[in-house]
């Protein structure tokens, strides 16, 4: 009887024990859940102070040129703060759905690395940091996403440029090692705390709120690039010797043995770059006054011949008048949105519209949306805000000879 009771007890105390863990576990994750609320709130709402302040002071004194070309940088680079941490966030939203995609293609490393250092290299001669290059030109390519990849590099020297001193460095260097690619960031950095080296690449944590409030960032950007590495079926890891030392980042990625290279045609709608759009015409679609105005300019500014349009309803009376080259429309429209008048322009014989080279620009930014636009009958899906070369670059393309190749897609086949 006593060895029953002592057992029944034993029992009891393991269960009370586990259900304390259970506990303190749910309790912390609530604290990083509520931590990360917090910081989102404070990191969204940030740059808005200096995109509204100095827009206010813009339309109401008038500033000598020199402030005021440092009031429209200064609203230029908060309004892509704001834009990266909105995709930051949809990216973590479709990798925990298992929804990230990855369109595979050869890929060359060394132009996919020098274009992501191009990206930063204003940051760094902020602060005086070398960013040096030891790439293996004669690297073998590999199979993925160049877009994904770009990012995948782009976070890590961002994050090395955030947490390297005034006249740091950020060494890159990329060899092949038998089968695998070998990408290393090596910074001089502020390190990192050994004991936070497991959870680098964590969801929501940074090793501390310091962190946040000196640097900013909602600390995603690490865990993005690991999922995004593992997709390509490769490795991550990160070493430090500690703080004030130095952080190296290694990434392995396999090669392709053999690549089958796609032939693309020459692109006829090339012209001179001032004017890169010289002539084309283009039906613009959008509901949005301020947006529909500012899209309107835009392409008028390089060359195009642009009819701009409230409404799919709108829209298809254009389209009795005359015929454009391009198509261009939002899609979360009143009445008719931009799938169904996709779908009824694709109704339409061929002299009345129904072969429109068509692109879909539109604050809805999901794999789902761009595989809906698809369907419905555009060539190609761009999310606001966009910048204006990669727009320009777009409708290009869809005037010119298309390539004629395609690759296969590769998805995250994790159960949601």
């Amino acid at each position: 009887d006593i060895t029953e009771r002592s057992s029944a007890e034993a029992e009891r105390n393991q269960l009370l024990q586990q259900e304390q863990a259970a506990r303190e576990a749910a309790e912390q994750a609530n604290r990083i859940k509520d931590e990360f609320l917090a910081i989102l709130s404070h990191e969204l709402r940030s740059p808005l102070n200096p995109i509204l302040g100095w827009s206010q002071l813009l339309q109401k004194t008038k500033l000598d040129s020199g402030r005021q070309a440092e009031a429209l940088a200064t609203i230029e680079r908060n309004a892509k703060l704001q834009a990266q941490l909105i995709e930051d966030l949809l990216d973590i939203s479709r990798i925990m759905q298992g929804k990230l995609s990855l369109t595979a293609a050869p890929v060359s490393l060394p132009f996919v690395i020098s274009a992501a250092v191009e990206t930063v290299r204003l940051a760094a001669e902020v602060k005086n940091i070398q960013i040096a290059l030891d790439l293996d030109l004669a690297i073998a390519s590999i199979s993925g996403d160049a877009g994904r990849l770009q990012q995948v590099v782009w976070n890590l020297l961002t994050n090395a440029v955030k947490f390297i001193p005034h006249g740091g460095q950020v060494t890159v260097e990329l060899r092949q090692i038998d089968l695998l690619a070998q990408l290393r960031v090596i910074d001089t950095g502020k390190g990192i705390n050994p004991q936070f080296l497991p959870y680098v690449f964590e969801y929501f944590r940074q090793e501390d709120g310091s962190i946040t409030r000196k640097f900013g960032g909602l600390g995603l950007g690490l865990a993005i690039f690991r999922q995004i590495v593992e997709m390509h079926g490769g490795t991550v890891r990160v070493e430090s010797r500690g703080e004030n030392q130095g952080a190296t980042f290694i990434v392995q990625l396999p090669i392709m043995q053999q690549v089958t290279p796609c032939v693309r045609e020459p692109n006829h709608a090339q012209v001179e770059p001032e004017t890169p759009l010289d002539s084309i015409q283009i039906l613009l679609v959008d509901d949005d006054t301020d947006t529909r105005e500012f899209q309107a300019f835009l392409l008028e500014q390089n060359g195009a011949k642009v009819t701009a349009v409230a409404s799919a309803l709108e829209a298809l009376q254009a389209l009795d008048q005359f015929i454009p080259d391009v198509l261009m429309s939002d899609i979360g429209m009143a009445e008719m949105d931009g799938y169904m008048l996709m779908q009824e322009i694709r109704s339409r014989p061929p002299d009345g519209g129904g072969t429109i080279p068509a692109l879909a620009l539109t604050a809805y930014a999901g794999e789902i949306d761009e595989k809906q636009a698809m369907l419905a009958g555009f060539q190609r899906h761009m999310s606001k805000p966009v910048e204006e070369a990669n727009l320009v670059e777009a409708i290009v393309s869809l005037v010119g000879v298309m390539p004629s190749c395609h690759f296969d897609t590769v998805k995250d086949n994790r159960q949601s």
